[in-house]
């Protein structure tokens, strides 16, 4: 896992080094493919997160007036020793997740690419010069604002993309001069205490990353902590819920659930849609909040589109992780896979047809399709979080926009059509964060802003997006004695 840890116990990285964490706690991590181990993890109890807490303000305060140019260097040193071992955070990904050897390769050679963005974008984040004296009581008065940071960060990562959405919080809040403390979804933790590594060797200060492993008995203490200043979250909508009630009046920024819509119109090149939709439905086992759940169809095309969208998933290899050509593998873990099959099942039960039905092989589900369940079926309803999509006939483009729009979600979706009236006419009226045209919902861009509404979430990541969530603008007004209006 980590260069430091000839023991099998994977410990907290506090400091800048390996914690033994108070109580003697321990959870196995096994691999979802084969069972085999993958790591021993001590789990911190609330002494380690005080230790861990105390450890990152202590490193804020000592360096809270590090110039935006040495916190650059920071991230381009840390992002070159992330490069070193990018083969490592992705076999650990793999091993942990089950996640496809090709797809870990891609997400582990995002990791360092976002650290350099976050360190190229110090050289644009600029406060303003406001025209005080546009008012007249503003005459012989100067102000301006400036970015500063919040102090501790609490990062809540999950496992699906382990280490690119936890460097999607970490490497924002360091730009901005904040320390963090992680706490990794259990399966993420062999990446984070890698990536912590990472930042001390390249000459990070101590505390400025800190990483620890605990369950929901602990996270309300780390969260309701005085000592932590704003939390930020990539989960589920209910963990965010929790969590932005324990956490109080301090700031939470929430990238939570979805149930993304992909519009396919019937003026769309229909083959074209069904090719980015399969991949963005089915890959990484589904296990995203942005992968396309609900398909809504123009019926004009329903049947072209299920013909080329059938043919498309049932080309798609499943299975062995290790192999390089395997585009989907197994679930997070077993209990996963029987959540993602009881809601297949119900909704069958409720008179939707499967084009390609449910097959299952211990923590693999294969690709599924169903078509036309209940408007109030759990997977029309609720997040499927797994390899299943959903397809809708739609009247129309109207009739698409009031299906799509139908949920308490609204993270990011997608529309197919070859009319520019109609893209922004989606653009316009889909109650989300994001919108793709001609693309698959679960494409995503690391420069770009990303975040929910409703029931999705509050707050935008993305780099520039997340170093201004991740930090407060401060006005500073300046009277000159003498000089004001009357």
């Amino acid at each position: 896992m980590a260069s430091t840890s000839e023991t099998p116990i994977s410990q907290p990285w506090i400091g800048g080094k390996p914690y033994v964490a108070t109580g003697g706690k321990t959870e196995d991590l096994l691999s979802p493919w084969d069972g085999s181990l993958v790591a021993t993890v001590a789990m911190a109890d609330e002494s380690t997160i005080d230790v861990a807490i105390a450890s990152a303000r202590a490193a804020f305060i000592a360096h809270r007036h590090v110039t935006p140019a040495e916190r650059a260097v920071w991230l381009r040193k840390a992002a070159d020793e992330v490069d070193a071992v990018k083969d490592q955070i992705a076999d650990i990904t793999m091993r942990a997740l089950g996640k496809p050897k090709r797809a870990c390769g891609v997400e582990a050679g995002r990791v360092s690419q976002l650290m350099r963005l976050c360190a190229e974008e110090l050289l644009r984040i600029e406060g303003e010069v406001l025209p005080l004296d546009a008012l007249a009581m503003g005459a012989g008065r100067f102000g301006f604002t400036k970015h500063h940071p919040h102090g501790v960060i609490a990062a809540f990562t999950p496992f699906n993309a382990p280490s690119n959405l936890l460097m999607q919080k970490v490497a924002p809040a360091i730009a901005m001069g904040n320390s963090v403390v992680i706490k990794p979804a259990f399966e993420g933790i062999g990446e984070a205490l890698l990536i912590a590594e990472c930042f001390t060797r390249a000459g990070v200060p101590d505390g400025m990353v800190n990483v620890v492993a605990c369950r929901r008995d602990v996270t309300g203490h780390l969260v309701a902590h005085p000592g932590i200043a704003v939390v930020t979250l990539t989960g589920g909508t209910a963990a965010g819920e929790a969590l932005a009630s324990a956490a109080g009046a301090k700031p939470f920024i929430g990238e939570l659930g979805g149930n993304s819509a992909n519009i396919v119109c019937a003026d769309a090149d229909v083959r074209d849609a069904a090719l980015r939709i399969v991949p963005s439905a089915f890959e990484a086992s589904g296990q995203q909040c942005i992968s396309a759940q609900r398909i809504i169809v123009e019926e004009a095309v329903l049947d072209e589109f299920l013909e080329h969208f059938v043919a498309a998933a049932e080309a798609m290899k499943v299975g062995d992780p290790t192999k390089d050509d395997t585009d989907v593998g197994p679930m997070v873990n077993v209990a996963a896979a029987d959540r993602v099959e009881a809601m297949v099942e119900e909704a069958m039960a409720n008179g939707a047809q499967a084009p390609l039905p449910l097959k299952r092989d211990n923590a693999i589900i294969y690709p599924t399709i169903l078509v036309g369940p209940s408007s109030d079926s759990r997977v029309v309803c609720e997040e499927i979080f797994g390899p299943v999509a959903v397809v809708i006939p739609a009247t129309d483009i109207e009739d698409a926009i009031a299906i799509a729009n139908d949920s308490e979600f609204g993270l990011q979706s997608s529309c197919f059509t070859s009319s520019l009236e109609t893209a922004f006419r989606v653009s316009e009226e889909l109650h989300v964060g994001s919108v793709w045209i001609n693309e698959g919902s679960r494409f995503r861009m690391d420069t770009t802003p990303f975040g929910g509404v409703g029931s999705s979430g509050y707050g935008r990541e993305g780099v520039k997006y997340a170093m201004e969530e991740l930090s407060y603008i401060k006005f500073t007004g300046i009277r000159f004695p003498g000089r004001e209006g009357k």
